[in-house]
């Protein structure tokens, strides 16, 4: 029996639909697997599992991840974005310098974004942030107990960024997020084995207090003490040495 032209057109459709699918399908999962590598090196490169200057060469990561040199350029593209690589052109891909110096600038610059705008903050404030807040101190203290310091460093950041955000200054918050990330890396890089991660989740508590009782000179001397003693560089950076 011959075919109406009807169902003929049918057929042509789910054909053409179905190539036009392919292509959607096959993004999706080099959207993925560029995902998952970014992710792993993020999470190498904050601990310090890769060294600083150590070079990131494009084959080697694809062997490594099985698959294309071209996912693993989208990962370190990113990366690149977030300062965590230093990409430069006919001389590769290295892991980016971990120095006290930038360490001491990205902290400058927190305490200025996250204690300059507690009036804002407490004014914008919405009235369940403190119980998102308290959620992640909870997820902290769930990850110090895994041990895992990633996870703790992560959250710890999610922390801070909820709380900053609800300043709705969104210009300003991608700033932060970098700040954040590069200096709980050199803590993390700096800490050896000694690091208390309970102790680390729990140094939040009096942020949490000071916001509830919502006093703003409390909350920005509480988030100035936590914020400047971060890093053990010697002096207190509140005291904003010239070093």
């Amino acid at each position: 029996m011959k075919a109406t032209v009807r169902e003929r057109n049918a057929g042509m459709v789910s054909v053409t639909l179905h190539h036009q699918a392919a292509p959607e399908v096959a993004a999706k999962a080099s959207g993925r697997r560029s995902e998952h590598v970014f992710s792993e090196l993020q999470r190498e490169i904050v601990l310090g599992l890769a060294e600083p200057d150590g070079a990131l060469i494009e084959l080697d990561l694809a062997q490594r991840f099985d698959c294309s040199q071209g996912t693993v350029r989208e990962a370190l593209m990113r990366l690149n974005e977030e300062g965590l690589v230093t990409r430069r052109p006919r001389r590769g891909t290295s892991v980016a310098p971990c120095r006290s110096a930038d360490a001491r600038a990205l902290i400058g610059l927190r305490l200025s974004i996250e204690c300059d705008n507690i009036g804002r903050l407490l004014r914008r404030a919405g009235g369940d942030l403190d119980e998102r807040l308290h959620a992640k101190l909870n997820d902290m203290r769930n990850a110090a107990r895994d041990a895992d310091e990633y996870g703790l460093a992560a959250h710890d950041r999610a922390f801070h960024l909820a709380l900053f955000e609800a300043a709705d200054l969104p210009l300003v918050a991608p700033i932060l997020r970098r700040c954040l990330l590069h200096v709980h890396r050199f803590k993390i890089m700096n800490s050896g084995q000694l690091r208390d991660l309970e102790e680390t989740a729990e140094r939040h508590v009096p942020i949490l207090d000071a916001l509830r009782a919502r006093e703003p000179d409390r909350l920005a001397e509480v988030l100035r003490h936590h914020i400047s003693t971060i890093v053990d560089f010697g002096p207190d950076l509140t005291e904003r040495s010239t070093q």
